[in-house]
């Protein structure tokens, strides 16, 4: 994959501060889990809300949302159906969502002229909801460097593991420098307690003011809990299964965060 230059993308009909990116700097950190359960706690409050699933090649949404829609992003992509088309609805969660198609690869070889087409799509149909959620592939690959820079802010998910935390500082490092005005905020997740999140934070952000002189903002810490693992197994929200459970609790905690953060900005 070439190395080209990430384009910003024309937004004139959403409102600002709306588009939120999800990324890893590697798999296996919860990013999904984590998209979908925003998107549902974003929802209980009333929130529009349409999930986007911007993985690359390894699409996965409707698999842990248990969906079988008719339409996804591998329509679009072939020109079938337009980008509006392929928004499907999850029940459990109460939001929108644009499916991809596992496995199909589609969007990791999208030309860049069809993939700015799409995201330009992607924010004239921002303007309908509150908040659009883009779960990303894991990587630094152009393609999801360019999806995530149509979003007004990134969420970097990290766990306390040490390639986890050096991956991830590798992705805030080259958006950082990309795209400086971007706002990057980290979310540190499976945690025992949150004295190690704080920790786990604080050892990222200090590799960042040393060698970027900038300082990502924790947004929230997540603490381990069985009972994900347990709905991501039954293909239910965590918020319906377990509602009270102690990630439940962390999850619906950052989006109070969030929407306050956006209040703030209108």
């Amino acid at each position: 994959m070439s190395e080209e230059t990430p384009q910003t993308p024309q937004s004139p009909a959403r409102t600002k501060g709306n588009i939120i990116a999800v990324a890893s700097g590697k798999g296996g950190v919860g990013k999904t889990w984590f998209s979908i359960t925003l998107a549902h706690a974003l929802a209980m409050v009333d929130r529009r809300v349409l999930l986007f699933d911007g993985d690359l090649g390894l699409a996965n949404l409707d698999i842990q949302l248990g969906l079988m829609n008719k339409n996804d992003l591998g329509g679009v992509l072939a020109g079938r159906i337009s980008l509006a088309q392929a928004v499907g609805y999850c029940e459990d969660g109460g939001f929108d969502v644009i499916a991809g198609r596992s496995g199909s690869g589609a969007l990791s070889n999208l030309a860049g002229n069809r993939l700015q087409t799409l995201l330009d799509e992607l924010a004239l149909l921002a303007a309908n909801y509150d908040y659009v959620i883009l779960d990303l592939g894991a990587g630094v690959e152009s393609t999801v460097r360019r999806l995530a820079y149509a979003a007004d802010q990134i969420i970097v998910v990290v766990t306390d593991e040490p390639t986890s935390l050096t991956d991830g500082y590798a992705f805030i490092k080259i958006a950082h420098n990309e795209r400086p005005e971007t706002e990057i905020k980290v979310v540190t997740n499976m945690v025992n307690s949150t004295t190690e999140g704080e920790r786990t934070y604080n050892t990222l952000n200090k590799a960042c003011q040393g060698f970027l002189k900038y300082s990502p903002d924790h947004l929230g810490i997540i603490r381990r809990d069985d009972k994900v693992r347990g709905a991501i197994r039954a293909q239910q929200s965590l918020l319906n299964r377990s509602p009270d459970s102690v990630a439940a609790e962390d999850i619906k905690q950052i989006a109070r965060i969030i929407r306050r953060g956006h209040a703030g900005a209108a």
